[in-house]
């Protein structure tokens, strides 16, 4: 395997709770899967959990190497966490086209946060070619 990019993101855990209580389910909806809104509308603080999940979709893009757009788009990665509490990026539509043209294999996250703010980390592998 080989590295195909790395990225990080940084969120402000009020700048996404503001977006959501002044566009509400309009922003969710055109950037959190179901699931994701699920997963986070069932936490205590939900916002922060909002964060941490756009901080990864960053991250993704950046890695990718395309930002979030024509290639990727926010619905087309969705952040979820296995039965052992890791986290992992599953890819639909777009991001799985561009995942598979560019041999891509592997993409491993790691989301943290606290009070004020939200990260992730994105390291992308690809098959040796």
């Amino acid at each position: 395997m080989n590295l195909f990019g790395i990225g990080i993101d940084v969120v402000e855990v009020e700048r996404i709770a503001s977006s959501m209580a002044e566009f509400g389910d309009r922003f969710a909806s055109k950037v959190f899967t179901d699931a994701e809104r699920e997963y986070c509308e069932s936490q205590k603080r939900p916002a922060i959990h909002y964060a941490a999940r756009f901080a990864a979709k960053e991250a993704v893009a950046k890695a990718f190497g395309t930002g979030i757009g024509k290639e990727l788009g926010w619905l087309d990665m969705e952040i979820r966490r296995r039965a052992s509490g890791e986290p992992e990026v599953f890819l639909t539509g777009d991001g799985d086209a561009f995942a598979k043209s560019n041999n891509l294999v592997q993409i491993k996250i790691s989301l943290t946060h606290a009070e004020h703010y939200a990260a992730a980390n994105a390291v992308v592998l690809s098959g040796e070619v």
